[in-house]
């Protein structure tokens, strides 16, 4: 599918963008390919993990002997963030064989665990790392190889307005996107568009839906056998999608997310962003506390980088079962939110896909 840069929801028009991974693929694929046949290029393809084509426009810096230099500027569409307009550098060097990719200036390195790429890697997150392989692979002669280092000149500065340095990713932004496709996310019409997904559910029978916060969640729901029609996403909209839910006539639901956006509800969290509110090492800390853990165990709790780190250190403290508990205050706070018109069931799972608690008999 060839990129439509405009989307109409509810009848406004609003514009996509794509993400610094689809900015950096392009970027990397073209200097590859301009290293390799000589030829300059105004404008590179890709493909997306939506299935979307990208055309989009390449700046060549430099052409030496053994490596070329290109950009392409991000763009966020009508979902601008700081990220937004910035130049997304690629330098890509002849080597021997195979694909390198490094992370140069303005790009984050990750120096805590928990997150989706291991403690002294650039924050380059696995969907970006492969999109950039794919379609490097498909102008790179088959006995060439190539180091490919992704730089945002920007990127130190733009990372101090990110969570990335609470998170531990310093010197940087993250090159990020698990579609490459930035929808627009103008709040009403988002939250409309949101809505209109359970009427649709509704008109094709369906009695009980499954709501998911993103593509993570709605892959974990179709590996448990789910079916796609079942399936609504919520984005960070919990509370507005648990009310629409009620006025459609939904009268059961499960909340399937993992464990560090789906613990916020349990403490009563029902708009997930990040920048409106976060409990998440508490939350996990005071339930923990509540079975039993000890001073160390909760303080180790509270230092953690993500919630996803925690799962290890309650594990090897042997109080998994709070994770059960955690999913059952997912429950209790979703149907008081919705005043007992919901029957709501709840899932939590961690970045590898492991179940970890639920809730619902289920």
């Amino acid at each position: 599918m060839v990129f439509d840069s405009y989307v109409v929801k509810n009848g406004k028009k609003l514009r996509r963008g794509y993400t610094t991974g689809s900015t950096a693929t392009a970027a990397a694929k073209a200097a590859t390919y301009v290293l390799f046949t000589g030829k300059r290029i105004a404008r590179v393809k890709i493909d997306t993990p939506a299935g979307i084509e990208l055309d989009l426009e390449v700046d060549i810096l430099e052409i030496k002997e053994g490596y070329v230099v290109a950009s392409v500027l991000k763009d966020g569409g009508d979902d601008p963030d700081a990220t937004d307009g910035i130049e997304i550098i690629a330098k890509v060097e002849e080597i021997e064989s195979g694909i390198e990719l490094l992370g140069g200036k303005g790009v984050g390195q990750v120096t805590k665990p928990g997150l989706a790429v291991e403690v002294g890697e650039p924050a380059i997150n696995p969907v970006p790392r492969k999109m950039l392989k794919t379609e490097i692979n498909k102008v790179l002669p088959a006995d060439k190889g190539v180091r490919v280092t992704i730089e945002v000149p920007e990127g130190e500065e733009i990372a101090k307005k990110t969570f990335n340095p609470k998170l531990g990713i310093i010197g940087g932004i993250s090159i990020l996107g698990t579609t490459g496709i930035v929808e627009p996310m103008s709040e009403k019409a988002y939250c409309d568009s949101l809505a209109i997904n359970i009427s649709q559910a509704v008109a094709l029978g369906e009695e009980e839906l499954v709501l998911v916060f993103g593509n993570y969640g709605k892959r974990m729901a179709i590996d448990l056998g789910f079916r796609e029609e079942q399936i609504i996403r919520m984005s960070n909209f919990v509370g507005f999608m648990l009310k629409e839910c009620v006025a459609r006539g939904v009268k059961k639901i499960i909340l399937l997310g993992h464990i560090g956006k789906l613990v916020k509800v349990g403490a009563g969290i029902f708009n997930t962003h990040s920048h409106l509110a976060d409990a998440r090492l508490e939350t996990i800390a005071a339930y923990t506390a509540s079975i039993g853990g000890r001073e160390e165990l909760i303080n180790q709790i509270l230092t953690a980088n993500t919630a996803e780190e925690t799962i290890e250190i309650i594990k090897e403290a042997g109080f998994e079962e709070v994770f059960n508990l955690l999913a059952k205050r997912v429950s209790i706070r979703a149907e008081e939110h919705v005043d007992g018109e919901l029957e709501v069931k709840s899932l939590l799972f961690s970045m590898q896909g492991e179940i970890l608690g639920r809730y619902g008999g289920w």
